[in-house]
């Protein structure tokens, strides 16, 4: 691997200048699609000027990236983040590359490209500060699958006629239905939790992972696990960071965790329901938020979780936009195959301290901890945008407080036990039970988004998903031929 990280520098000059002393030979410039993948391209180091941080680079068809821009609108210019500035330890002289993450601009108008997941989220933040609040802190706990090999076998007339069928088939060394020399200790469905190797046979490949993120990306790790599922469920947990830092710090963490899997003859998925039967990936995401130095999340004097009336409406805020927010917090059709009861996804619309069952809770592992104080919404999951969700989640928190919505008593049961009518009786609300229900729900309640996401970005978004809920509804699957084929 070539030698330590390096730093991000305060001045274009400066990274120019970097970029020459240390033979950096490519640039590799990246940014986010309206879905949330990572795209890029890239270009000699040298090529690099100081005007380019400010007016972009040349170099984007908006018209060729998922929900950008139509063939009549495509120009567009990469400006790059200078804080962002970081080697990809996967590339060696001559082939030295370090890596930028990019704003989007409009070509001709020279205006920031609304449609730019990472401009949603700096509006985002500025919402919050325009309400009264300097910073917010968010800690994804990002989960994902590591499987030996993933086959997709169509039929091979199915490129030519579509309705002749396909399948796939997962491959794991973990997993109970895979034989061979290698699968001498397999999991049972949920039997991974913090697994021990030999059993663990993915401890190595996270190591890796994060020394990759510590070493190279500044990202400070503080912890790694095998997840319940078999089959090499994963979980990588990073120290909490700002909004938009730690969004840019998730689409690392997804780059490095793909690439090494790669490199050890793997790969990783961040969909969030790949296996029938067994606990899906979610990304169960703690947030708060601060001003004047201060948590204002924390009330030492509350008796039952320590949590201010500030912290309450901003429950009540994710709580009464919950159904809304899964449009983007769970935006792919699998998302609705993870959110059903029996496998520790919140389903229900809840908040407690400490209850896994509700979607909204107050963990306490400490007490009088002013800087630990935070709220986890268990609701999203790995696949999502992470730029779009954190900032429609910060929406969400900041309309309760601002309308002081009250999140009702707590729920200290679980939820999952209660019959239909406690859960009424409590006033317990369930998530969408589809993609479609989801974005349903959003085009309903869409308000609270409208100082973080533009118009055009949201109708864009939306239309993007009903195409994708439509082309999987319009496919049977191996499980309805079973049940319907003699009907």
């Amino acid at each position: 691997m070539p030698s330590k990280k390096a730093e991000g520098r305060k001045t274009p000059e400066s990274i120019i200048e970097q970029l020459k002393k240390e033979e950096v030979r490519w640039l590799d410039l990246q940014f986010v699609d309206l879905t949330g993948l990572f795209q890029h391209v890239t270009m000699p180091s040298h090529m690099l000027e100081p005007r380019h941080f400010e007016d972009g680079i040349p170099k984007l068809d908006g018209s060729s990236i998922r929900g950008f821009t139509e063939i009549h609108e495509s120009d567009m210019r990469l400006a790059p983040v200078v804080e962002t500035l970081r080697t990809l330890p996967w590339y060696s002289p001559p082939h030295k590359t370090y890596r930028m993450i990019c704003n989007i601009w409009e070509g001709y108008r020279r205006e920031r490209f609304s449609r730019d997941p990472r401009h949603a989220a700096e509006r985002a933040v500025e919402a919050a500060r325009a309400q009264g609040f300097d910073q917010s802190f968010w800690g994804p706990e990002l989960e994902f699958f590591v499987f030996d090999k993933v086959r997709i076998d169509p039929s091979p007339l199915a490129t030519q006629y579509p309705g002749a069928g396909s399948g796939y088939e997962v491959q794991s060394s973990e997993a109970p239905w895979t034989r061979g020399e290698f699968n001498l200790l397999p999991f049972s469905l949920k039997g991974g939790y913090y697994a021990a190797p030999p059993r663990d046979a993915l401890a190595d490949l996270r190591n890796e992972i994060g020394m990759i993120l510590e070493e190279y990306f500044g990202v400070t790790v503080e912890a790694h696990h095998h997840e319940v599922a078999t089959a090499g469920q994963c979980e990588v947990n990073i120290r909490y960071a700002p909004l938009v830092e730690m969004a840019d710090q998730i689409m690392t963490m997804k780059m490095v965790i793909k690439r090494t899997a790669l490199q050890f003859n793997r790969v990783a998925t961040f969909m969030p329901k790949p296996i029938y039967g067994d606990n899906g990936s979610g990304m169960h995401t703690h947030q708060s938020l601060w001003k004047g130095g201060h948590n204002t999340f924390y009330d030492p004097n509350e008796p039952y979780a320590e949590v201010s009336q500030t912290c309450r409406y901003y429950i009540g805020g994710l709580m009464a936009h919950s159904r809304a927010l899964t449009a983007i917090t769970n935006p792919t059709t699998n998302s609705y195959r993870r959110l059903v009861p029996g496998y520790e996804a919140p389903v229900f619309i809840a908040w407690a301290r400490g209850n896994r069952s509700a979607n909204c809770r107050v963990p306490v592992y400490e007490k009088t901890v002013e800087k630990a104080k935070r709220i986890e919404f268990r609701t999203p999951d790995p696949s999502c945008n992470i730029y779009l969700a954190l900032a429609a989640m910060l929406s969400a928190g900041l309309d309760g407080i601002k309308k002081k919505m009250d999140p009702g008593d707590p729920v200290d049961e679980d939820i999952y036990k209660l019959t239909p009518k406690r859960r009424r009786e409590l006033g317990i609300r369930e998530l969408p039970g589809s993609l479609s229900e989801s974005l349903d729900a959003l085009e309903s309640d869409a308000s609270f988004l409208e100082a973080s996401f533009p118009k055009d970005l949201l109708e864009h978004y939306v239309d993007l998903k009903r195409k994708e809920a439509l082309e999987v509804a319009l496919r049977p699957t191996p499980l309805e031929f079973s049940m319907y084929l003699d009907a």
